[in-house]
């Protein structure tokens, strides 16, 4: 047995452990996710995420690097309070063991290819992306109202508190104006949820044989409104969606959403609030996206005119 698996054979009782092969290297470094074969226990695989920030950084990468650590103690807080409640209807990993040592964070995840999820997409079909809302609006529902302790109070990666070196980027000084605006409006959203926070294709995986979706990597997960997963997961699209297409897939979101609610919602108030606030999510992400790429945002006017849009919804 490799000795530095030890820790798994430990935590999980299993006879072996062999390290499989490498599933994906982590954002910037800082570590990676891989496939390990085990015997003598109930499951025979397992994933982990570890997660080892390297020695050398680049300067002035201090903000970034504590952001990043930061998104590790979340996911760990998530996943070993909050993450039973999600069950069958918003599947995510089960956490078989967590440990953290100085600014090491090892993850023992179960391995959802094993459990009927392996299926992965690049670009989805509009099946597969109703599919995935559904999977948000579940998760939305089970959350409602309830407070992240521990998680981000903001959740997403791109919300302004945490992005002011892409706001000093943006060259559109509307735009760069418009930002604080359309940030104060999310943040004062009467009904609120936690978000995942990054609800792009790649972090969803998908069982072919009957139709359902489980999701990964809650790192930016913590408070907010829905609409910020809906628009995200909306915008991670190679071509822009038609307005017809965007109100059907809102039209599904909602309809799952209504049906999910157990907790004492008034749902007509919170699906005005919601839809009026989903051209605002979208171009708040965009507001980000024009810091960080800006030649992508400078080629991409469907981009442009939804921010348009929400600008002139804002003052009008």
């Amino acid at each position: 047995m490799d000795h530095e698996l030890a820790w798994i054979a430990k935590a999980t009782g299993a006879r072996s452990v062999e390290r499989g092969g490498r599933i994906q290297s982590l954002w910037s470094g800082y570590g990676e996710i891989f496939r390990v074969e085990l015997t003598g226990i109930p499951f025979a695989s397992a994933v982990v995420k570890w997660v080892s920030p390297p020695a050398r950084r680049p300067r002035g990468d201090a903000s970034s690097h504590a952001r990043k650590c930061r998104s590790y103690d979340v996911e760990s807080v998530w996943y070993q309070k909050f993450a039973d409640r999600c069950g069958d209807s918003c599947r995510v990993a089960k956490l078989y063991h967590f440990e953290r040592s100085g600014e090491e964070w090892r993850f023992l995840f179960e391995d959802l290819d094993a459990a009927g999820y392996s299926g992965r997409r690049s670009v989805l079909t509009p099946d597969e992306i109703d599919r995935c809302l559904c999977w948000l609006a579940r998760f939305h529902a089970c959350f409602m109202g309830m407070k992240p302790e521990g998680l981000w109070h903001t959740g997403t990666y791109w919300h302004l508190a945490t992005r002011r070196e892409e706001l000093d980027k943006i060259v559109d000084r509307e735009l760069r104006a418009a930002a604080t605006l359309f940030d104060r409006r999310l943040n004062e959203a009467k009904f609120k949820t936690f978000v995942h926070g990054d609800a792009k294709i790649a972090n969803f995986c998908f069982a072919p044989d009957r139709g359902a979706v489980a999701a990964v990597d809650f790192q930016y997960v913590g408070g907010g409104c829905g609409m910020k997963d809906v628009a995200y997961l909306l915008s991670d699209h190679p071509t822009p969606h038609s307005e017809a297409d965007e109100a059907r897939h809102l039209d599904r979101y909602f309809a799952e959403l209504r049906s999910a609610l157990r907790a004492p919602v008034d749902v007509d108030a919170l699906e005005h609030e919601w839809r009026e606030l989903y051209p605002i999510a979208h171009a708040d992400f965009w507001r980000f996206l024009a810091g960080w790429a800006p030649e992508e945002w400078a080629r991409d006017a469907h981009a442009r005119r939804a921010v348009e849009r929400a600008m002139k919804q804002l003052g009008g």
